[in-house]
């Protein structure tokens, strides 16, 4: 008979031995230009002058000539596709459980291409993977660049990665979801694409302040209700029904499960200003979503997102102020960011994970130093950071990320500095982010919901200003603001408390 002790440590291993560690990738926005030439003006999207075009304007700090590897003015040449696929590869090997494609693999100027010319060019990528990760599953997901073809055809592209029950939802409406069949896993794949239009423009209350505040304050999507057809609004209503149901049984089953999507909900951090903060969903989508994760957090494990091409992490929260929930998204492949006069080198993302559970453990950032890959006409990826090391986590939480989140409010600048030197993966754009800049990202990590964001980003304003006393006392400016906020039943978190005020600013409610 086994004494206590030995059963201690047979339990122990028992654990041990459940709590496998796996591994994935998450790659986003490859944004791959066939046109691209070393040949091509920075000017017009890198490609030859012979080629009469409108294309994006350069960054004034990358005026170098178009390289072996990219340009951070341009969209990604198949050379740098290649060698982040090849990296991948060569870093981790087999030992990868799946990887995560975020959508966007086309490039902005691939509008005008022919449907027959955008599908090929999601062949090509399709095969790299394929060839580079065969006995994985790879599972993609929707971006808004991601061609004009019928969801069927881009289904029968990928139908060597999905199983027919993941191809019946995707055929329909570009969406699906993933059962592990050894472990308690669930992927649970998202179309964005329908965040940009409401799906029932009376499906909740939408009062004029609300209207008001989305459109001086925001950009608007790209989409609106007046511009989609009866049947999309149908197919994104489908969508919303079909995610209820799923996390419902994967509730009941006692699943967890990742949300994979391209386009986060909330505000993008490097947008600065009014008319600049740009959305991705629209507002009663975004607040439908929050309100989806609400309810169903505890089965949540992770959402893993794109788009942004930056290198940054959101935070959601209960009714009470409890962070509940986080959204890691990735950086690009591509260097390139359009509308904003900043780019970001390449990176890749390899997740550490338990396996039965689905937690996330870590993760190592890999980037490319394009300027070096360029004059060295060599990629060379290398380890940037290492999550858990780099910001001082004792685990990825919801909590252990709002306390990060939360030292961008001290006085210790150190903690936000590491932070925007990775969100933008060590690109040197040439100016500090200070003052309404790291505000911008504290409020658009903190505040998903587009009228506390506004909140935020004009209450900290004023007690950057100094219109708000180093004590939480409010002024008359914010006794006006905290009425205001009662009427709306808005957090007030942080109002006089940023730039070191104090060290308490997270969300409640007064």
């Amino acid at each position: 008979m086994l004494a206590p002790f030995s059963w201690l440590c047979l339990l122990a291993y028992s654990s041990l031995v459940q709590a496998r560690i796996g591994y994935f990738w998450h790659i986003s926005d490859l944004h791959l230009d066939t046109f691209y030439s070393t040949q091509g003006d920075i000017y017009r999207s890198c490609w030859e002058l012979t080629r009469s075009v409108a294309g994006s304007s350069a960054n004034n700090a990358a005026t170098a000539a178009p390289g072996p590897f990219g340009h951070y003015s341009c969209d990604s040449p198949w050379s740098l596709i290649e060698s982040a696929v090849k990296t991948m590869k060569a870093k981790q090997g087999d030992n990868v459980e799946f990887v995560l494609w975020t959508g966007d693999a086309l490039s902005h100027s691939a509008q005008p291409l022919s449907e027959q010319k955008q599908h090929e060019i999601l062949r090509n990528i399709t095969e790299l993977l394929g060839r580079s990760f065969s006995s994985q599953f790879i599972f993609p997901v929707l971006g808004h660049e991601d061609g004009s073809g019928s969801y069927r055809r881009l289904g029968e592209l990928w139908r060597h990665w999905l199983p027919s029950e993941a191809l019946v939802t995707f055929d329909h409406g570009g969406y699906y979801s993933i059962e592990q069949t050894k472990s308690r896993l669930r992927i649970v794949a998202l179309n964005t694409n329908f965040m940009l239009l409401d799906s029932d423009v009376d499906a909740g209350p939408r009062t004029s302040h609300s209207l008001r505040w989305s459109t001086e304050y925001f950009a608007e999507p790209k989409a609106s209700v007046s511009s989609v057809s009866d049947e999309d609004k149908l197919l994104a209503e489908q969508q919303w029904l079909w995610l209820e149901e799923v996390l419902t049984k994967s509730r009941e089953k006692q699943e967890t499960v990742y949300i994979v999507g391209h386009m986060p909900p909330g505000v993008d951090e490097r947008h600065l200003g009014r008319q600049h903060n740009k959305l991705t969903f629209t507002e009663h989508n975004n607040q439908r979503y929050l309100e989806m994760v609400r309810r169903f957090a505890p089965v949540i494990q992770g959402q893993f997102f794109g788009h942004l091409h930056s290198d940054t992490f959101r935070l959601i929260y209960d009714a009470k102020g409890n962070p509940i929930s986080w959204l890691m998204i990735a950086p690009s492949i591509v260097p390139h960011k359009a509308g904003i006069s900043s780019s970001n080198n390449p990176a890749l993302r390899l997740y550490k994970f338990d396996t039965g559970s689905g937690q996330v453990l870590d993760y190592t950032q890999f980037w490319l130093d394009l300027p070096l890959a360029n004059r060295a006409n060599e990629p060379t990826w290398q380890a940037e950071y290492n999550l858990t090391h780099y910001y001082g986590l004792s685990e990825i939480s919801a909590v252990a990320l709002h306390n990060f989140a939360e030292r961008f409010t001290g006085t210790d600048a150190s903690w936000f500095t590491r932070y925007h030197r990775a969100n933008a993966v060590r690109y040197h754009s040439g100016s500090a982010c200070q003052g309404l800049c790291m505000l911008n990202h504290y409020c658009a990590i903190t505040r998903l919901d587009y009228d506390e964001f506004r909140l935020c980003l004009e209450t900290e304003q004023l007690a950057l200003q100094g219109h708000a006393p180093t004590a939480r006392v409010p002024t008359s400016w914010s006794w006006l603001l905290a009425l205001l906020a009662v009427f709306y039943g808005l957090p007030t978190a942080g109002w006089w408390c940023f730039g070191g005020r104090c060290n308490n600013c997270h969300i409640q409610r007064i």
